[in-house]
């Protein structure tokens, strides 16, 4: 499940508690941390096919005991970090040829990307 830090000053007893919407309070997400299976698993299913859809997430997720939404974001963000390194190895390759490549929307890109990154567990 959602694992969340408690609220910083705010009696949870109280009529309004936590959850209140609009109040200092600010729910923080506590990161996943996966289990060397469980990431061993998800790189093997990621070399097959690096978009899990449908019950083969739902499947995945239920033998790794992984929300499907875990599965989902881990596959996202593995997809940004796949689409970085080709990139790198294309400018390695393009740099020992002696071929220098300007600066191009697709190394913007990467950092706009980077940012997009998503952490999400529900």
């Amino acid at each position: 499940g959602l694992e969340l830090s408690h609220c910083v000053g705010t009696n949870s007893l109280g009529p309004s508690g936590p959850w209140r919407s609009g109040g200092p309070c600010k729910m923080k997400r506590v990161r996943t941390v996966f289990k060397p299976e469980q990431l061993e698993r998800l790189e093997q299913e990621f070399l097959k096919q690096q978009y899990m859809v449908g019950t083969e997430r739902v499947d995945l997720a239920a033998t790794l005991h992984l929300t499907e939404t875990q599965v989902k974001v881990w596959f996202q963000n593995r997809r940004i970090k796949w689409r970085k390194q080709s990139m790198e190895q294309k400018a390695a390759k393009l740099s020992q040829f002696g071929v220098i490549r300007p600066a191009t929307a697709d190394s913007t890109d990467i950092k706009d990307h980077e940012e997009d990154t998503v952490d999400v567990e529900l």
